[in-house]
This record gives structure tokens, sequence and C-alpha cells, in this order.
């Protein structure tokens, strides 16, 4: 081993290893010692704020509204139900409204409550706002409220919505089966006309009837499917 060839290993082994040693060490307590921040999916801008700094009536209420937040961009921003919302899908005013409520006025209510917290925390919970009935603390947890109430709403609405939909689609097919299965001369009768026709070489115009005969009524005779030349 040449001289120089020492000279790098010892730099190596006492110089730059333990500088690394120290530096990830000291990344490794910071990060443990560093506080926990708020994590929202569906409002991202609370991410940068310790969850410290926030009393835990007033986290509970963002979780609500987060997970609520969260289901309703689906469902008033996923118009076409692909399970992503992008620029296929058309944006309702409900929509906006939403995104505008998570984008913007929650956080801006926190960041209000917050810097009221921070010139007296004492105050912010438990001095009455001038011309006001409550503190800095209730009156963000009635903002939270609001929204949180008017987010239930909607979740209602959607709800009762899509139930009526169900309930239309399935009255509609009772009628349609029951129509078609309330008249079976009828259906025989019809059947008899289509034979003749067959028999006299009509094959076209039969095949035009009793498609679009299978297509009103989804359960057709067997003899009339018979009749079909593809």
């Amino acid at each position: 081993m040449t001289q120089i060839t020492a000279m790098l290993v010892m730099f190596v082994l006492y110089g730059v290893l333990p500088a690394a040693g120290l530096y990830l060490g000291y990344r490794g307590v910071k990060k443990v010692t560093a506080p926990k921040m708020l994590e929202y999916k569906a409002m991202p801008q609370l991410g940068y704020i310790p969850e410290k700094s926030l009393p835990e009536t007033v986290k509970n209420a963002l979780d609500q509204i987060n997970e609520k937040g969260e289901k309703l961009r689906l469902i008033y921003g996923d118009t076409n139900n692909d399970g992503k919302i992008d620029d296929k899908d058309t944006v309702n005013e409900t929509y906006i409204m939403i995104q505008n409520l998570m984008d913007k006025h929650i956080p801006q209510a926190v960041a209000d409550y917050r810097r009221l917290h921070d010139l007296d925390g004492a105050r912010a919970d438990t001095t009455k706002i001038k011309h006001s009935d409550v503190t800095g603390k209730e009156a963000l947890l009635e903002l939270l409220g609001t929204i949180n109430a008017q987010f239930d709403d909607l979740l209602d609405a959607s709800y009762h919505q899509d139930g009526q939909k169900l309930l239309v689609a399935n009255r509609y097919l009772q009628q349609r089966f029951d129509s078609s299965s309330s008249n079976p001369l009828d259906q025989r009768s019809a059947s008899g006309n289509v034979n003749d026709r067959v028999d006299n070489g009509n094959v076209n115009e039969v095949n035009e009837e009793v498609i679009g005969k299978a297509i009103e009524n989804p359960t057709p005779d067997k003899t009339t499917l018979d009749k079909i030349k593809l």
C-alpha cells in the first residue's frame, strides 16, 4: 500500500464515515422529534399545520369533513363513473362549491384561528369575540359544524337520488315483464302469423319483426326465436 493510498483510507475511515454518521444521526433525531403534521387527503393545504397546534375538538371536526368531502368529490366530480376525476367529467356547481370549501374556506378559517391562538392561546379559547357570544375556538367550531351539516345534506340527497333511480328502474322492468307475460294468446297468434309468412318465403320481413319484438320483450317464446334466419 502506497502512502497516498494509506492517506485516502485514513481520510475515509476517520473523516468521511464519522461525518456521514453524524449527519445521518442528526437527520434521524430531527425526524423523530419533529412535530407531526396534519394529513388530510381532501384538504392537502392543511398539511403544513402541526397537530399539536389545534384543539382535539377542531381536529375531530376536520377529520369528519375530510372523510365526507372525499366521498362528495367522487359523487359530484366523477360524473362518468370511471372511478377518477379528470377532463372527461362534467364539472357542476355543487362540485365547485365542495372544492372551494375544502381548498379555500376551511384552510383560511383554520389559519385565522391559529393567528388568534398565536397571539394569546388562552384568550382564543376563553375570551368572547367583540359583538358576539363566542370565543375564537367556538367560532371556528361553528363554521366547521356548518360545513359538516352541509356535507351531510349533500350525502343524504345523493343517497335518495340514487335510490329513486333504482326504484324507477325496478318499476319499469316489472311493468315490462308483466305486460309481456300477461298476453300469452296474443304472443301465440303473432307466432302463427310468423309461421305463415316464413312458409311463404318472407324471411327478411319475419326477421325484422321478430328482432324488434325481442328487443321489446326480453323473453319471447322458443317457436318465434327458431324463425330468425341468420
